[in-house]
């Protein structure tokens, strides 16, 4: 296809940018429901605790971080228009899949499989054993959870790689900002939407109907994405500028096979590949904590039920799209100070990470009222977004575009390990100064526990950026893999 030159520039770019928008917001909603049903809904019917909870929550998180690790050498096999299909299909099925676990539970417990969701309500309320119930459905629900991690893994790798497509270094962290923020807008349309759906319609249909927009992105996807070079809304003007870095990965026409891939261990050889990942590990369960968590939070401290919190946690998640600052900071420290993209992104990433610190405050403070842990954490979590914008782009400026996905699959890895361990170790805590009645700081019961991980939460970005400036202190790209 020949391309005139002299045309005015097209911007189909932002146009891809909205779509791994979509799929980022679509891919959080899912994400949540179970957040935002658990304690008022689906506890009562399946007799959970804290530790229930937790299990699932950590699980996924552990499920996600393994599938993570291969999502992106399937993203780059199947390469990007096919494997963000894949990948949206697998955790939309996922999502829908939790609505029966119900009946599912059900059927194993008494026999009766043949029942509706409010016949499986019925039957599991006439079961003495209440024990076997919570057993039966907490290992229900872990499977549902490990269909969705292995679809939902493929989510930012695939987008990662888009973005590396369609865009150049320099505008890499904005339009990644842009798309991340899907995460935080999905996090805010959950809390005014999911729980009126399950108050209304039951707690099955809020998975049935968040889970079927998945199927709806997919159908726009397939007739939309293309690669730059081949796509007719693409003039040559605009493919000038998404390929004007002229490094070594940049795709010529033609070349569009993506036959090239690296071993993982040929990754794991660099400190590029450890930094990223040791800053996703200390970071990513501080993210999936306030996501898990928060509802949870507010129900056990301040003893709202999941409608009561909707209005706060709407406000705690616009103060996050403050991260959208995330995407224009570097741009700022690159153009305005003359730094190359690395070191713009690795100042940005050192400002970010002082403002979880006000995570330490978010417990004495919530004894005057509960918007300022509410607005503190909003802070902490577009910290948290602005800090992730930035940290995957350091990998499409140090990784050449054929290892992109695999590394993004890497650093996910690490951050779900991360997330297994805070999500598991607060259920835990949870459970047990509650039933202990632990006091740490001045504070009593759960709220000595959430004071412990608030804490934790704080100080995790700067032991995280710290250690990966140790071990890449300057811009250093990839050229031999």
């Amino acid at each position: 296809m020949v391309k005139n030159i002299n045309e005015k520039m097209t911007k189909y770019r932002w146009v891809i940018c909205s779509m791994l928008f979509f799929a980022t917001t679509v891919n959080y909603l899912d994400r949540q429901v179970l957040s935002l049903t658990w304690k008022d809904f689906i506890a009562p019917e399946f007799h959970w605790t804290n530790n229930d909870y937790g299990t699932i929550t950590a699980l996924f998180s552990i499920f996600y971080a393994i599938s993570m690790l291969f999502a992106g050498r399937i993203v780059d096999w199947l390469d990007t228009k096919k494997g963000f299909l894949v990948a949206i299909g697998i955790w939309s099925t996922g999502a829908m899949l939790h609505a029966f676990c119900g009946i599912a539970t059900s059927g194993i417990a008494t026999g009766n499989w043949f029942v509706g969701f409010e016949g499986a309500k019925n039957i599991i309320a006439t079961v003495g054993n209440s024990s076997m119930i919570a057993s039966v459905s907490v290992t229900l629900f872990i499977f549902s959870r490990f269909v969705l991690a292995v679809g939902e893994a493929g989510n930012f790798p695939a987008a990662i790689k888009a973005t590396a497509e369609y865009f150049p270094k320099k505008d890499r962290a904005l339009s990644t900002s842009i798309f991340n923020a899907g995460a935080t807008v999905g996090a805010l349309a959950a809390p005014v939407s999911i729980p009126f759906i399950a108050k209304a319609w039951g707690w099955e249909s809020a998975f049935l109907i968040i889970g079927a927009l998945g199927f709806i992105w997919m159908g726009v996807w397939v007739f939309i994405y293309k690669k730059p070079e081949v796509h007719p809304s693409v003039n040559a003007a605009e493919l000038t500028y998404i390929q004007q870095d002229n490094d070594q990965d940049v795709i010529a026409v033609g070349n569009l096979t993506g036959r090239n891939k690296t071993s993982f261990a040929a990754c794991f050889k660099y400190k590029q590949t450890w930094a990223f990942a040791f800053g996703k590990f200390m970071t990513d369960g501080v993210w999936w904590f306030f996501l898990f968590w928060t509802p949870a939070y507010l129900s056990s401290v301040y003893k709202m039920d999941s409608t009561q919190s909707a209005f706060p946690l709407f406000v705690l998640y616009m103060i996050t799209l403050l991260s959208i600052i995330g995407g224009w900071l570097p741009s700022y420290f690159v153009d305005k100070k003359g730094m190359n993209p690395y070191a713009g992104r690795m100042k940005s990433m050192l400002i970010f990470a002082f403002f979880p610190l006000l995570a330490l405050l978010a417990q004495p403070l919530g004894r005057i009222t509960f918007w300022l842990p509410v607005i503190i954490i909003g802070i902490a979590g577009a910290a948290h977004q602005a800090w992730s914008a930035n940290i995957f782009s350091t990998v499409g400026d140090m990784f050449p575009r054929k290892a992109i996905a695999t590394i993004t699959g890497i650093g996910g890895m690490a951050g779900g390990i991360g997330s297994f361990i805070i999500n598991k170790s607060s259920g835990v805590l949870f459970d047990f100064a509650g039933r202990t009645q632990m006091e740490f700081m001045g504070f009593k019961g759960e709220e000595a526990g959430y004071f412990i991980i608030f804490s934790i939460c704080a100080v995790a970005y700067l032991i995280g950026w710290s250690v990966m400036k140790t071990l890449v202190p300057k811009y250093k790209p990839i050229t031999d893999l």
